[in-house]
């Protein structure tokens, strides 16, 4: 049997103390915590940035890596901050050794970067090592060069590697969220359908419980499948909340597919043990014939200037569409001409109204007033911003009609062009073929001593 505990969904989050203090008492063999995810767009893998404070990962990261020492076992973290990008495991490696010398901490250390060359994709890619996933984005040679950060998403296999060091921390780039969890069950020989399932099922923490903010959950992996158990006081877990977390970020129910095979839970039986218990067997793990890792790549899309303006009238919030698509047509003709060129966007979101949505909300009502968010993007800053100055005086001063007095609406900020920087997008949903599973991947070791 192998015991994974769980602190919570994200390391940033934040999760219950009491509860992680339940599951540390109960004797884990390792912790296990993801770092982050694509969730929150492409921005951070672009930059390679975390999404999450300094602050409050170095405080929640230096009370795992405490918890660890009081419990003798390796702690893991994959997709290490937020993007698992080179820059962002480098970035939590740095706080590591703060903590470490801070609290006199010695440790082994295990470093797995998922980063990738872009010229050593574009030979891939030439050899055909690269192959879509559904509807991928078209790819090139350029494509691959013009990516600030490429990852590919690590399995059990790299993490078992890192493990195999004799590590006490393993901090992950990109891996897939599963990896991490499982990674021990399936090396000390648990049933692989039941670590890869309860791998899925453990991967937010208590979101598979009925509650999920309490963070902290204790996965137990046998020769059979696993038992989940909450650490949260109020936390239970049933047999629906267990079997729905399938559903979570997954378009099948019944397969997942990771490195090196997928998870088939068509055949798998969810016990309740009691009433914060369950038990789940039956799940098969389908080895793949080939090895393959998935490639996620991000690159600039542009650069954005965003104004916001504030509309009470009326008459205006009434009429607020018009009013904005009479704007998008005159700013963009006059836009054109005077600048001699095309290549830029203007868009205006209803904020109160369909600016989550746009024309697929059917529950858009409008208010006693609405927010107009203009947002340009352009090849570059300059004229991003240029643009943007464009449109001030439309969102300012622009009549419903020419025989109308000319009104005049609120801007929140002054100056109302708040420039974005570099905005990026993803442009990769690839899957990479290895001959090895560590071929893709760079593992290094360190001591770290007070």
């Amino acid at each position: 049997m192998v015991k994974v505990l769980i602190p919570s969904g994200a390391l940033g989050l934040g999760y219950d103390r009491a509860a992680l203090a339940r599951g540390i008492a109960l004797t884990p063999d390792i912790i296990a915590i993801d770092g982050g995810s694509t969730d929150s767009g492409p921005h951070y893998l672009g930059t390679g940035t975390s999404k999450y404070s300094r602050g409050s990962t170095k405080a929640e990261w230096a009370e795992l890596m405490q918890a660890r020492a009081e419990a003798g076992v390796p702690l893991v973290i994959g997709t290490a901050g937020t993007c698992g990008a080179d820059d962002a495991v480098d970035w939590l490696v740095d706080i590591t050794r703060e903590i470490a010398s801070e609290t006199g901490q010695s440790l082994k250390l295990a470093v797995l970067k998922s980063g990738q060359a872009a010229e050593t994709l574009v030979t891939a890619l030439a050899d055909g090592r690269i192959t879509p996933l559904e509807v991928a984005p078209e790819i090139s040679d350029d494509v691959l060069r013009n990516c600030t950060n490429i990852v590919a998403l690590a399995g059990a296999e790299q993490i078992q590697a890192a493990l195999a060091t004799g590590a006490d921390i393993v901090i992950a780039g990109r891996t897939t969220d599963t990896a991490i969890i499982s990674a021990m069950p399936l090396a000390m020989g648990c049933n692989p359908g039941g670590a890869w399932h309860g791998a899925k099922i453990g991967e937010c923490g208590a979101l598979a419980t009925t509650s999920p903010n309490s963070g902290t959950i204790l996965i137990d992996f046998d020769a059979e499948g696993f038992t989940i158990t909450p650490m949260g006081d109020e936390a239970r877990a049933t047999p629906h909340t267990v079997s729905a977390h399938m559903l979570y970020e997954n378009s099948d129910p019944y397969v997942l597919y990771e490195p090196g095979g997928h998870l088939d839970v068509t055949g798998a039986i969810y016990t309740a043990l009691d009433d914060r218990r369950v038990r789940v067997t039956g799940s098969t793990w389908v080895p793949s014939e080939d090895y393959t890792v998935k490639l996620e790549g991000a690159r600039v899309a542009g650069y954005q200037t965003v104004s916001l303006v504030l509309v009470r009238d009326a008459r205006y919030v009434e009429n607020i569409e018009v009013w904005c698509a009479d704007i998008l047509d005159r700013c963009q003709e006059k836009a054109t001409a005077r600048l001699g060129r095309d290549d830029f966007s203007i868009e205006l979101r209803l904020i109160g109204a369909t600016a989550t949505l746009g024309a697929l909300d059917v529950r858009a009502q409008k208010g006693s007033e609405i927010g107009v968010m203009g947002i340009i993007t352009a090849p570059s800053e300059a004229l991003s911003r240029e643009v943007a100055k464009m449109l001030n005086p439309y969102l300012l001063h622009h009549p419903l009609t020419e025989q109308e007095e000319m009104p005049t609406f609120a801007f929140p900020f002054s100056p109302p062009e708040m420039p974005r920087g570099a905005v990026h997008e993803f442009c990769l949903n690839h899957l990479l073929h290895l001959s090895d599973p560590m071929q893709a991947f760079e593992l290094t070791v360190e001591e770290i001593a007070p």
